[in-house]
């Protein structure tokens, strides 16, 4: 299983980003994907997450702001990033993850940088 993200870069405070995360191999049909962000010196936390079947969830700090999405035909993740402050910082992680009676698995993208300048 392989993800790549794309859509990072440096944005003003108050400007938006749309990160993609496309996921290809064998890749269990009922999964969650989500968007995780790691800032310097801090762990790496869930940002959102959506099942495939459209279920969401969001971390307090992005409520209103951001919105996760998916493509199931085409297993791309994206995440619109509104009203973006400076504590959005952050490298951002795309991952997939899927639980069965025979395996659990998660696999993550290589990461995309974003910078909200004040």
């Amino acid at each position: 299983v392989q993800l790549q993200a794309s859509g990072g870069g440096l944005v003003q405070a108050g400007g938006s980003l749309r990160l993609s995360c496309a996921a290809s191999g064998s890749i269990f049909s009922v999964n969650i994907m989500g968007w995780y962000r790691q800032a310097p010196g801090k762990e790496r936390d869930l940002v959102a997450s959506i099942t495939s079947g459209g279920s969401t969830n969001y971390v307090d700090s992005v409520k209103g702001r951001f919105t996760i999405s998916r493509d199931n035909a085409r297993n791309t993740v994206y995440l619109q990033m509104n009203s973006l402050k400076p504590e959005d910082t952050a490298v951002y992680y795309c991952a997939v993850e899927w639980s069965t009676t025979v395996e659990a698995a998660r696999y993550w993208g290589q990461g995309t940088l974003v910078t909200v300048s004040s």
